[in-house]
């Protein structure tokens, strides 16, 4: 697999925004707005981490599907697009964590 099923999924959400919210899920998560994402992609991580310590493979599985959806309607919510991200990972491919951390600019 590649992350052609991840652009297919971003696609699919993309397109319920403005929709029904009493008919998708997703449509339901954009009207509550950017806040109420963000909290989703926050609950998702932590559920990962409590998959990842205490539980299984199986369950980190399904965790991290639940996390990168609501991750991708983050994005759609801020008009990020998939390949700004993959863009992203492939200017940091080759180049070691700790130096391109250290690049950040500091806050």
């Amino acid at each position: 697999m590649d992350a052609t099923v991840l652009d297919t999924l971003f696609k699919t959400i993309a397109s319920r925004k403005g929709a029904d919210p009493s008919q998708s899920y997703t449509a339901k998560l954009f009207s509550k707005g950017r806040g109420k994402i963000a909290q989703k992609v926050g609950e998702e991580g932590v559920e990962c981490v409590i998959a990842a310590l205490s539980e299984g493979n199986e369950e980190l599985v399904g965790e991290s599907a639940d996390l990168f959806y609501h991750l991708m309607v983050l994005w759609a919510e801020m008009g990020v697009k998939p390949e700004d991200v993959w863009a992203e990972l492939a200017k940091r491919e080759g180049i070691s964590g700790i130096v391109e951390k250290a690049s950040r600019p500091k806050e």
